[in-house]
């Protein structure tokens, strides 16, 4: 199977936290997440409203159906029913791309619990799983996200090498790698 030429099958798991695909009745919750301002100066295309919040369920099931991006809704149960707590994402799964890359967010009521490193190995994992050609995944950030090298050191991530800065992202970045 050539990378990207179907959706994979099954959802990446991790203990106290279900990763899921994403849908309408989580809009408001991704709203509500990009309210926060840290989360918005790390992302190149904020969602801030409810339309923009469509635009982009949409986007992601049509990058799904594709086969080419995998976007996971990362999900913690609560006393009171479920709760968004992050989001991952595995992108470039193409037969042109050398490593797919690794992405994530976590929400600010979530952060400092352990949600981004659990949720970016459970990805991880199952990219390998579902595409067994693939053997290396990255992880780019900025080289003054401090908290997402982190991330990565904890996920098992290896620092390659500094990149050079390219829009929308003002600074150098990091590459970070993990091979199957």
């Amino acid at each position: 199977m050539l990378i990207g030429s179907s959706p994979a099958p099954g959802t990446p798991s991790t203990p106290n936290f279900t990763l899921r695909q994403w849908c309408a009745d989580d809009l408001d919750d991704l709203v509500d997440a990009y309210r926060d301002p840290v989360l918005r100066h790390w992302t190149s295309h904020p969602v801030t409203n409810t339309a923009e919040a469509r635009r982009w369920l949409a986007g992601t099931l049509r990058d799904r159906a594709d086969g080419r991006r995998y976007t996971f809704a990362v999900v913690e149960e609560q006393a009171d029913g479920a709760r968004l707590v992050g989001n991952v994402v595995l992108k470039g799964v193409t037969p042109q791309r050398p490593a797919p890359e690794v992405g994530y967010w976590t929400a600010s009521w979530a952060r400092g619990r352990g949600v981004a490193p659990r949720a970016v190995t459970a990805l991880s994992r199952w990219a390998f799983d579902q595409f067994p050609e693939v053997t290396r995944l990255d992880l780019l950030h900025q080289v003054d996200n401090v908290a997402s090298c982190r991330v990565a050191q904890k996920c098992g991530f290896v620092f390659q090498e500094v990149l050079p800065a390219r829009p929308p992202f003002p600074l150098d970045g990091h590459r970070h790698a993990l091979h199957a």
